[in-house]
């Protein structure tokens, strides 16, 4: 079968919205999504290193600033 491509800055941008889902202690959130969409995420300087036994990341300042942003935009219902 082909191999479908896809735009990665596309898949971080909704992985990095979903991780409000799972967000705890403020800035937290629980790490259960693609591995390379993490990685991706890590580099861009929007969480913590997601490589460890952790069950979570810590968002940076500019990753809840824009996990607060894009899950507004892409998941809230407007009035």
């Amino acid at each position: 079968g082909k191999t479908m491509e896809y735009d990665e800055d596309k898949i971080d941008e909704m992985v990095l919205a979903l991780l409000r889902l799972g967000l705890h202690e403020e800035v937290r959130v629980w790490k259960g999504h693609d591995c390379d969409a993490m990685d991706r995420l890590h580099t861009k300087g929007l969480i913590s290193d997601p490589k460890g036994k952790a069950k979570s990341v810590v968002l940076t300042e500019e990753g809840e600033r824009r996990s607060r942003e894009l899950f507004e935009r892409h998941f809230t219902r407007k009035a």
